[in-house]
């Protein structure tokens, strides 16, 4: 059994299905989804920091007296169908999903009986959000289901009293905060539990410990559950499950700890902005190439998608997960179940990065960019004369190939017109007895 102390918790071996999932799909949606101008953060930056962008927006668009609250039954969700989200996340190739269970604004999109009527089921969609997911990734992918739960909320009073004590009393992660924890993993059984929002508090006023001691050793997903870092101040890329350490973090290194890059496809955004510019969005190359750097470093991509307060997927997004999708049915070998190899990128041609499959023994070379001159010189591999084979992931003839010296070979790729390639954005050669 593991004890409430962090030497204990993070002696924990993390359940293996995490690391050879490689890529979830992240979906902020919340009540922010409804002025869905600016940020998720929009209360915070609208009322507590008064950022002139964001007070000009309510003057222009709302009547004077109008509050946050007043945006909560306009997060109405009609368009909302879990099945059709369901098809668009299998589609993706993404073998997890992490749903905003509840962000810093308190509003939780299940029918929380510690959040009174600020939760969907009392107010907006009249509808328990987090169950209908759940109910579709479950019957209709073989996605693991996850959940978001930020730990503390801007303006709930009970916290802003807590934080005026310097976090002497405990009044709000007693009545409000585990209580919500507890409730989610028994109802909904989520694998994983991804924590954000310290509020500036240690780890001891949220008793995270208490809490992970309780989800590792009798929860009823104590054997697949997987937790993140950011359990209180001073927690992060340090005790937990997997290490975020940061947003949008992405090394270009190896870690000696599992860790996910969390990002999103609009770059200025996690939650949906209706202002948001074609540019804004990252291109499906750009999200191939994180994907490609974060596996080979031995991280997991955790790509985020923002809906529309009425429940839809926009079809930006919707496009770049299809398009992920279609990249890793070709060149998945190289992804799923993957181990980070001896070299994460070539040291002689950039943006060549590599990952290796311990089952078949196969060194993969991700390479981002079709050369001109059908030549690609790798700059780390030792090949074998006679034994070395390479093979273009989704191509049927083995390639042709020379030995540079100790280290390195020249591989000769094949002449294919633009709709003779097996996929855009990025191959895979799949190198097999090479040192």
């Amino acid at each position: 059994r593991y004890e409430p102390t962090w030497g204990s918790l993070d002696a924990r071996p993390l359940p293996a299905w995490f690391d050879e999932a490689k890529f979830g799909v992240f979906i902020h949606w919340g009540v922010f989804s409804v002025p869905s101008f600016g940020s998720e953060w929009f209360w915070w930056y609208w009322q507590k920091e008064k950022r002139e962008p964001y007070v000009k927006f309510m003057e222009a668009n709302y009547p004077p007296g109008f509050s946050y609250e007043d945006f909560g039954p306009l997060f109405t969700a009609e368009f909302f169908d879990p099945n059709q989200w369901a098809d668009i996340l299998k589609a993706s190739g993404a073998k997890y999903v992490v749903l905003t269970s509840k962000h810093h604004e308190g509003f939780t999109l299940w029918g929380s009986k510690y959040s009174w009527n600020w939760n969907a089921v009392d107010v907006g969609p009249k509808r328990d959000l987090v169950a209908e997911l759940a109910a579709s990734v479950r019957n209709r992918t073989d996605l693991h289901f996850g959940l978001y739960h930020s730990l503390f909320e801007w303006f709930n009073p009970l916290f802003l009293e807590d934080a005026t004590n310097v976090f002497k009393t405990r009044k709000f992660p007693t009545s409000k905060s585990l209580p919500e924890l507890y409730e989610i993993v028994t109802k909904y059984q989520p694998e994983i539990i991804w924590s954000d929002g310290n509020g500036n508090a240690p780890d001891t006023y949220w008793n995270s410990t208490g809490f992970l001691a309780w989800l590792y050793n009798d929860s009823p997903v104590r054997d697949t559950v997987v937790t993140n870092d950011r359990w209180g101040v001073g927690s992060m890329c340090t005790h937990g499950g997997f290490f975020t350490c940061s947003d949008r973090y992405n090394p270009g290194h190896l870690l000696p700890h599992k860790w996910e890059n969390c990002m999103t496809i609009d770059r200025r955004s996690w939650g949906y902005r209706r202002d948001a510019q074609l540019s804004d969005y990252l291109t499906i190359e750009d999200l191939v190439k994180q994907l490609v750097e974060t596996v080979s470093c031995g991280g997991n991509l955790l790509m985020n998608i923002g809906p529309t307060h009425d429940g839809r997927v926009a079809v930006i997004f919707e496009e770049r997960l299809r398009q992920m999708g279609a990249w890793l049915e070709v060149n998945g070998e190289a992804i799923y179940g993957t181990k980070p190899w001896r070299a994460q990128n070539d040291s002689v041609t950039p943006e060549v990065w590599y990952t290796f499959s311990p089952k078949e023994g196969t060194v993969n070379a991700v390479f981002l960019n079709w050369p001109v001159s059908g030549i690609l010189e790798l700059g780390e591999p030792e090949a074998k004369l006679g034994e070395t084979q390479v093979k273009l992931a989704g191509y049927k003839e083995l390639l042709k190939w020379v030995a540079l010296g100790e280290k390195g070979l020249i591989i000769a790729l094949p002449q294919l017109t633009p709709k003779q390639l097996p996929c855009q954005w990025g191959w895979t050669l799949q190198l097999t007895a090479v040192k």
